[in-house]
């Protein structure tokens, strides 16, 4: 950033450049910076590129004419007459382009994009045979403030700790680009806008997960990411909201169906942070973060519980076929790449080095993306397959039993159906009500 010295050694060349040239509006060009501080001085605020831009610029010919480009960020115009409307507009871009970057950082914009892509998931695999395209730009819309806001508020409670880590250090915040004010007015703007765009355009129900997500993220997992090692934990239950709130604001209401991409995503993010945890242990200790990898030394409690979640997930592609959520093909997809990464995760527990670390870490990255795209490529809107298999028998997940006679052949002849709004899929199986999803019901099945 530039300091008063360089300011009045530029603007004494200026001056001079005046005093010698036959165009007297060479000094006029210094004052435009006069949008960015009252004493024409560019503001602390200016990030790293942009002072490279305006200071790493060639200095004019001691002789310049009147066609001449001072490189200040804009070009010097031969007529006087476009100058001010020039130097405004200029400014102002150099404004928004400044204010625009930060608020893209702010937000961790490519984060926030990878919620909006499990939030807008879960949203078509809760719509059943037709999408609401609009609600699903709605849904991503308000999915993508919140994610923000979220986000922009972690970094203002975490000013401190970022300014100590290398990686996190040139952020916005820690190095005043931008007040905290400015950005916790930005962070509560966002986020207000984003669950209010959900309450209106999709339901009360996504709009109550998405405000659970952000006070869950900005105000519990932040802080204890200081105190206690559990954070990772926590954080993994706010990553996993988002494909819960798409499939609410489709569907209007959380069903078993609904929890199977949920819990890709709770299961996911343990290894994935673990591997980035290892990575940059050195890094969250000088910031200080209590990460569950400081009080490893060795690794192998790190690469143990990474190793132990990527198995967890090898169940979730036969669930969502059992289920009638995906068909026959997905679940086959799903335990190819499920299996790809615990062999990664597995690697890492024998041998833990950053090279393996970082392997898993990619293979993390790729497991997610190739996991909602097979998903969303084999999804069963209904299940005409169970009801073709099983004609006299209706099971569907979250229910209670109602009596239905049929009159047409035989008076006597009696069903059990379970009522839902559900899609129709078979029970689920009996390995889904003990470790690891003790969170399922017991599976009901009902004979002819």
């Amino acid at each position: 950033m530039w300091r008063n010295s360089a300011t009045v050694s530029f603007s004494s060349k200026l001056l001079s450049y005046s005093s010698s040239s036959a165009n007297p509006n060479y000094f006029h060009y210094a004052s435009a910076f006069s949008i960015f501080s009252p004493n024409g001085v560019v503001d602390q605020a200016l990030s790293p590129s942009h002072q490279r831009f305006y200071c790493s610029s060639a200095v004019p010919s001691p002789s310049p004419s009147s066609g001449s480009v001072i490189k200040l960020g804009f070009l010097a115009n031969k007529s006087d007459a476009y100058l001010p409307l020039s130097l405004k507009a200029r400014d102002a871009v150099q404004l928004a382009r400044h204010y625009g970057r930060c608020y893209w950082e702010l937000s961790k914009a490519r984060l926030s994009m990878l919620v909006v892509a499990t939030s807008g998931t879960g949203y078509v695999l809760g719509s059943g045979n037709a999408v609401d395209l609009a609600g699903l730009c709605y849904t991503c819309a308000g999915t993508m403030m919140v994610a923000a806001s979220a986000n922009s508020l972690n970094q203002v409670f975490e000013i401190n700790n970022d300014a100590k880590m290398k990686r996190t250090r040139l952020r916005p915040l820690p190095s005043g680009r931008i007040a905290i004010p400015h950005a916790v007015t930005w962070a509560s703007s966002v986020g207000f806008a984003g669950t209010a765009l959900l309450a209106c355009k999709a339901n009360m129900l996504a709009a109550g997960l998405a405000a659970s997500s952000l006070v869950l993220y900005a105000f519990v997992y932040t802080p204890l990411k200081q105190i206690h090692p559990v954070n990772t934990w926590v954080g993994a239950v706010v990553g996993a909201i988002p494909p819960l709130l798409g499939w609410a604001a489709a569907s209007g209401q959380i069903s078993l169906n609904g929890l199977i991409l949920p819990a890709a995503l709770y299961f996911w993010q343990i290894p994935h942070f673990m591997a980035l945890a290892y990575l940059c242990r050195d890094d969250y200790a000088a910031g200080g973060y209590r990460m569950f990898s400081l009080a490893d030394a060795s690794g192998r409690r790190t690469a143990a519980v990474a190793f132990r979640n990527c198995l967890y997930l090898i169940p979730l592609g036969f669930i969502a076929y059992d289920w009638g959520v995906a068909s026959g093909w997905f679940c086959v997809e799903s335990s190819v790449i499920t299996l790809a990464i615990s062999a990664a995760a597995f690697s890492f527990y024998r041998d833990r080095t950053t090279q393996k670390a970082r392997r898993m870490f990619y293979a993390s990255l790729l497991y997610l993306p190739v996991f909602m795209s097979g998903l969303l490529f084999h999804r069963l809107s209904d299940n005409p397959q169970c009801l073709a298999e099983n004609p006299n028998r209706i099971i569907e997940l979250p229910s209670f039993p109602e009596v239905v006679t049929e009159s047409e052949e035989d008076d006597q002849k009696k069903k059990v159906r379970y009522v839902t709004a559900v899609p129709q899929g078979r029970a689920p199986v009996a390995y889904a009500s003990i470790a690891p999803f003790p969170f399922l019901p017991v599976p009901s099945y009902v004979d002819q």
